[in-house]
C-alpha cells in the first residue's frame, strides 16, 4: 500500500535519511520514537507537505513524491485538532467535502454517514471552543474520515487527552480501523499507545529508522540500546556471553554470571523488563535458572504498582503490585531474592 524508499529529506536543521518503510492495505502502522525524532516531519512528507531531497514514496504502486498533497488522497490529524473556531461542527466536517468538489447531494450523505459512525450528531451545531478535548478530536477524526481517504495520518492524537479521555479515544481509533479497514499511519511518542494499537511498530531516532517489528518484536526483542530504553527494559546491562560444555550459555556482568538463551558469543547486551522480575523474601525453589539474593536501595511508588532497585550487584529494577509490597512488608535496605527464567533476558 504505502511504500517509502531511501527517502531523504533536508530541513537545514535536520534531517530525515536513509528511511524505509512499507505499510500494508488496512494496516494500523505506528511511528515511535522520542521528541525530536523527525515523526511528524517523516508523516508530512507522506502527505506531500515537504519537498524530497531524494528517495521515493508510492501509494498503491503509484510514485507521489512530487505530487500535490490534496491529490494523493490523503488525509491528516493533528494533536491540537487544527479545527476552525469560526465554523461549526458541521461546516468544520463538511470543509473537507466542499474542496473536493463534492455536489450537495453528495455531501449531505457522507455528512450523515461519518456522524453515524461517530456519535457526534448532538454536536452539530456546537463551535469548537464549547467541545471537550475528547470531543474536538472526534470533530478532528470525522473531517478526516469524511472524505474517505486512501491513507489517514494521525499526528500524536492522544497526547494532549487526559488519561480517562486518552483511553476513550484509543478505543475509538480502534473501534474506527476495525470498521472502516482504512490504511493509518499513527505517531507517538507514547509506548504504551503503540503497542496497545499498532499492528507494526517503527522506531524512529535521530532521522533513521532504528528497528521494525510487531509489537511483541519491540517490546521483547529490542535490537539495540537505544530501543530497549526506549521501550522502558530498564534492566540494560554491557557484559560477556561464554558458552558451557553443557550446551548452555552464561552472561557476565559486573561480577554476575546469569544463565540466558542464546546461540550469541561474545561482547553484547542483556535485558530484562521489571514485571518478568518475581521478588521475594526467601530463596524460590522453581525451575527458573537465575535466583540471587540482594538488597533494597530504592523505591519508586507510582501508585498501584512500585519500581524496586536491588542490588546485587548490578542494580535490577523490579515491578511489585501495592499490595505486594504491603504484605511482603518490603522496605529500603531489605535483604530479598529476585527470580527471573533464561528466556526473560533478551541478548543484543
Amino acid at each position: 500500500m504505502i511504500q517509502i524508499k531511501n527517502l531523504y529529506v533536508d530541513l537545514k536543521d535536520f534531517q530525515l535519511q536513509d528511511v524505509n518503510l512499507a505499510v500494508k492495505e488496512g494496516e494500523y502502522f505506528i511511528i515511535l520514537g522520542p521528541t525530536g525524532a523527525g515523526k511528524t516531519v517523516l508523516l508530512e512528507s507522506i502527505a506531500g507537505l515537504y519537498p524530497i531531497k531524494s528517495g521515493e514514496i508510492r501509494l498503491r504502486g503509484k510514485e507521489v513524491t512530487q505530487l500535490e498533497p490534496e491529490k494523493r488522497g490523503v488525509s491528516i490529524v493533528y494533536q491540537d485538532h487544527v479545527l476552525f473556531p469560526h465554523l461549526s461542527v458541521k461546516d468544520n466536517i463538511t470543509f473537507g467535502l466542499k474542496l473536493h468538489k463534492q455536489t450537495k447531494q453528495e455531501t449531505k450523505a457522507a455528512l450523515d454517514w461519518i456522524v453515524e459512525l461517530m456519535g457526534i450528531s448532538h454536536l452539530l451545531n456546537r463551535k469548537p471552543d464549547t467541545l471537550s478535548g475528547g470531543e474536538q478530536q472526534k470533530v478532528a477524526l470525522a473531517r478526516a474520515l469524511g472524505i474517505r481517504p486512501e491513507v489517514l495520518l494521525l499526528d500524536e492524537p492522544l497526547s494532549a487527552l487526559d488519561p480517562e479521555t486518552r483511553e476513550g479515544v484509543q478505543k475509538e481509533l480502534r473501534h474506527l480501523h476495525n470498521q472502516l479497514k482504512v490504511t493509518t499511519i499513527h505517531v507517538t511518542h507514547d509506548f504504551e499507545e503503540a503497542i496497545a494499537l499498532g499492528d507494526h511498530i517503527a522506531v524512529l531516532g535521530e532521522g533513521r529508522i532504528k528497528q521494525v517489528g510487531t509489537p511483541e518484536q519491540i517490546f521483547r526483542q529490542p535490537n539495540s540500546e537505544f530501543i530497549a530504553r526506549f521501550a522502558m527494559a530498564r534492566n540494560i546491562f554491557s557484559g560477556e556471553v561464554t558458552g558451557k560444555d553443557n550446551g548452555s550459555a552464561i552472561f557476565h556482568t559486573k561480577g554476575t554470571e546469569l544463565t540466558v538463551v542464546t546461540d550469541l558469543r561474545g561482547k553484547l547486551h542483556a535485558s530484562v523488563r521489571p514485571e518478568d522480575i518475581l521478588i521475594s523474601n526467601e530463596l524460590l525453589h522453581s525451575s527458573a535458572r537465575n535466583c540471587f539474593g540482594g538488597t533494597i536501595t530504592h523505591i519508586a511508588d507510582r501508585g498501584s504498582t512500585l519500581y524496586l532497585t536491588v542490588n546485587l550487584p548490578p542494580d535490577f529494577i523490579c515491578l511489585v503490585t501495592s499490595r505486594s509490597f504491603r504484605e511482603m512488608e518490603l522496605a529500603e535496605g531489605k535483604k530479598v531474592y529476585i527470580t527471573f527464567k533464561a528466556t526473560a533476558i533478551h541478548i543484543f
